[in-house]
């Protein structure tokens, strides 16, 4: 009965991967190098605990437990505002609106551009929850590629033989979601470029931008763009940032800063949505990250790297010949790249049978299925110790 009631998108929405392998945590004899967890052993507890007490204390409580703007809380925006700044991405509070979650962001954006048979450009892996936020508006894919892109005019071509046009790309810029690769400034500039020859937008994912552990910072392609057009409200990048990787993931506080046309419209959906995202979560946030913010990421930074650095001296040690991995800077994973026989999806099962150790099979990360040779792990829920162990027997299980 209800296969002929739902719409015809739901066809396209399936269950996350990773969402479904976040249930194996509750193994204790699992590793899990599965999901893209921050550590709660680093969250800031005390200061969230002092945060909220003083959010529900009588200068605030009235405002934290009430219905509240679409936009979001007006210091709070302010807060980020000046963040971006430090950014290279001039702004003021109306350029900012808080959602829940970069994740929500996402699915605004998808509902805001993409009519059935559009195309959206994306990296060749790219974030699975970008994928699957983008889903439900039944676009085409095509494939991003920055030092390598098509001519604009073949985009544009083969957009319109598929019923559409090209309507935005969407790059996960610093140690990306899965590949933990970053796009160079040329590669950045590259993507401004082609943007501009197709008057499409550019969705910039900063979720992990916070998250650099070596090499030099590069500006943001919203902070780049601005540079070359003079003002945020001329430009077509559309920046997505979040605390969830940094302060807390389970308070859901994310933001878009972007040109006003775009934030008005956004503001619209948020309104018809879920009407403002909750009002004591972001006072909370705002309060911790003016009280701790920049000492946190920093702490974040050198317990990251750490476990960054063990797992890719683990890797060096245990994988056999024809294994590859990347090289990250930042952020929360490194990706494996196997002999083209092996299955991601078959080896995962047979290492959660044998080796109790738990990843996420690369398939689901490509727009078109394919490169199933290929495995994400995560790092950041690990310590040390268990990231050697199980590194240790993932490879002991490649080598058969």
């Amino acid at each position: 009965m209800w296969d002929q009631i739902f719409s015809s998108r739901m066809s396209r929405m399936t269950a996350s991967e990773i969402r479904e392998l976040l249930k194996l945590l509750d193994q204790p004899d699992i590793i899990s190098f599965a999901g893209g967890i921050p550590d709660p052993k680093l969250f800031p507890v005390k200061t969230f605990q002092d945060a909220f007490a003083e959010t529900l204390g009588p200068d605030t409580q009235d405002e934290a437990l009430q219905y509240s703007a679409s936009e979001g809380y007006p210091p709070l925006r302010d807060w980020i505002a000046g963040e971006m700044a430090k950014l290279g991405v001039a702004c003021d509070r109306d350029n900012i609106l808080i959602t829940s979650g970069s994740q929500q962001a996402l699915d605004y954006l998808g509902k805001l551009m993409l009519s059935p048979n559009d195309t959206a450009l994306v990296s060749w892996p790219t974030y699975l929850g970008a994928l699957g936020a983008f889903n439900a508006y039944e676009p085409h894919y095509d494939r991003l590629q920055p030092h390598s892109n098509r001519a604009a005019a073949d985009y544009a071509e083969v957009a319109s033989g598929k019923g559409g046009q090209v309507k935005f790309a969407y790059a996960s810029v610093d140690f990306a979601n899965p590949t933990g690769e970053t796009i160079d400034r040329a590669g950045r500039e590259s993507i401004l470029d082609m943007a501009d020859e197709l008057n499409i937008a550019v969705i910039e994912d900063a979720a992990y931008q916070s998250l650099r552990y070596t090499g030099e910072a590069i500006p943001p392609m919203l902070a780049l763009e601005i540079a070359r057009k003079g003002h945020i409200d001329a430009c077509r990048t559309i920046y997505c940032g979040s605390f969830s990787k940094t302060l807390s993931p389970g308070l859901r506080v994310g933001w878009v800063c972007a040109a006003k046309p775009v934030i008005s419209r956004l503001v619209l959906m948020k309104q018809a949505s879920d009407l403002h995202s909750p009002s004591i979560n972001q006072i909370a946030i705002h309060k911790v990250a003016q009280a701790c913010f920049g000492e946190h990421v920093e702490k974040l930074r050198k317990s990251y790297k750490t476990r960054l650095d063990h797992m890719l001296n683990a890797l060096s040690q245990h994988m056999p010949e024809g294994v590859t991995w990347t090289n990250p800077e930042g952020g929360m994973f490194v990706w494996l790249t196997l002999p083209e026989h092996l299955d991601g999806a078959e080896l995962l099962a047979e290492s959660l049978r044998s080796q109790r150790v738990a990843f996420v099979p690369g398939r689901a990360f490509h727009a078109d299925g394919s490169c199933g040779n290929t495995i994400r792990l995560n790092f950041s829920q690990q310590t040390e110790g268990t990231i050697d162990e199980g590194i240790r027997r993932l490879g002991q299980l490649l080598r058969g």
